[in-house]
């Protein structure tokens, strides 16, 4: 399985279905590694309504984003969410969000790891907003966007961080890395680590699962 992401081009910016979902990566996950077909689990998903959505519509709409950002993970990672302690899951899910989003990734690294490492451990939504009007320099669908809607992406970005682990009371919390889950991480070129507040491998000694 390969690993994509949206790295060039226009923002992808249709990340507002759920929140980090982790509570239906644990549904969507195991169905993949039995079936290793995305269509297959999100038609099992629809048919048996596995993620408990009130109408056909929203369930449509949520199985497929669920799928969409299980599918930036490699099958090892999926190996390793299925089996992966709670704050694990939540540390792989941002991740995969990182992944599948451009804009999320690079807010990740450049904002919110970059902060923990300045030791400024604060986040606002004023550095998401002072953010997205930097990257409209290069990204002119950022200021095409309303402000209600750029407003909705800040919420559900800073609601995918609490849920994460990584922000509490808009204060940075260090991510406390396994050693599988950073073996993971440092699979990709470059490590993943950097969409994580925590420093690189070197010299740095990993938590036990």
């Amino acid at each position: 399985m390969s690993v994509t992401s949206q790295t060039h081009g226009r923002y992808a910016l249709s990340f507002t279905s759920g929140a980090l979902l982790a509570r239906e990566a644990v549904i969507v996950a195991p169905l993949y590694l039995e079936t290793r077909d995305w269509g297959a689990v999100r038609e099992q998903l629809r048919a048996e309504n596995l993620l408990q959505a009130r109408t056909t519509s929203s369930g449509v709409r949520l199985a497929r984003e669920v799928a969409q950002r299980l599918a930036v993970l490699t099958y090892s990672e999926l190996e390793l969410l299925r089996d992966a302690s709670p704050s694990e899951r939540g540390h792989l899910m941002w991740v995969a969000a990182c992944r599948r989003y451009a804009l999320i990734g690079d807010f990740a690294e450049e904002v919110v790891r970059e902060r923990f490492l300045l030791l400024m451990p604060t986040l606002s939504y004023d550095d998401f907003d002072s953010f997205v009007r930097g990257k409209s320099l290069w990204h002119p669908e950022l200021a095409e966007v309303k402000d209600s809607t750029l407003q909705k992406l800040r919420s559900t970005v800073f609601r995918m961080l609490t849920e994460a682990g990584l922000i509490v009371a808009s204060e940075i919390v260090h991510t406390s890395i396994t050693e599988r889950f950073r073996e993971a991480l440092d699979a990709q070129t470059p490590s993943d680590v950097r969409f994580l507040p925590a420093h690189d491998s070197k010299g740095v000694r990993c938590d036990t699962a």
